[in-house]
């Protein structure tokens, strides 16, 4: 079956099989590697992208469910220039990832998560961030990079 969309920009059309998921064709078929798929079963939110401005997982959603969307992925989220975003960036400012393998579906939940609420509280984006799971960093630099990148002061948030 075709299938076509626009992401990051560019509209994209290919072949995929009915059971295509979301995530396989970023993946296999637009080499875009950034959408990491860590559970293929919605649990641990490695693969969250945009489709119509929601944050969705990937890895749970057909691409033909997406076929005239509007799809964003990690790769979509640095500035024409190259330079990365002031998620992107807050998360190296404040050591918001360790391995990364989690990172991209992070910096998707934080942008969607700052779209809907631009200065969210501490505890609202621990909340948000409860589909997304880090092995590393025990969230507390991700929950600061996320109040950084609000514009909120962050010297206030303690080590857990």
């Amino acid at each position: 079956m075709k299938v076509s969309m626009t992401v990051n920009g560019r509209l994209v059309e290919g072949d995929v099989e009915g059971r295509t998921l979301l995530s396989g064709f970023l993946r296999d078929q637009l080499s875009l590697t950034g959408t990491h798929v860590g559970c293929d079963t919605a649990q641990c939110g490695a693969c969250v992208v945009h489709v119509d401005g929601v944050a969705v997982k990937s890895c749970n959603m057909l691409a033909l469910e997406a076929d005239g969307a509007e799809v964003g992925t990690i790769e979509g989220q640095a500035h024409a220039d190259g330079s990365l975003s002031v998620i992107q960036q807050a998360f190296q400012d404040h050591h918001g990832l360790q391995c990364g393998f989690c990172t991209p579906g992070m910096v998707m939940s934080a942008a969607a998560l700052l779209k809907d609420n631009p200065r969210p509280t501490e505890a609202e984006v621990r909340k948000y961030l409860e589909g997304n799971l880090c092995r590393c960093t025990g969230y507390h630099n991700i929950v600061k990079a996320i109040m950084a990148a609000s514009g909120q002061d962050v010297s206030h948030i303690a080590a857990e």
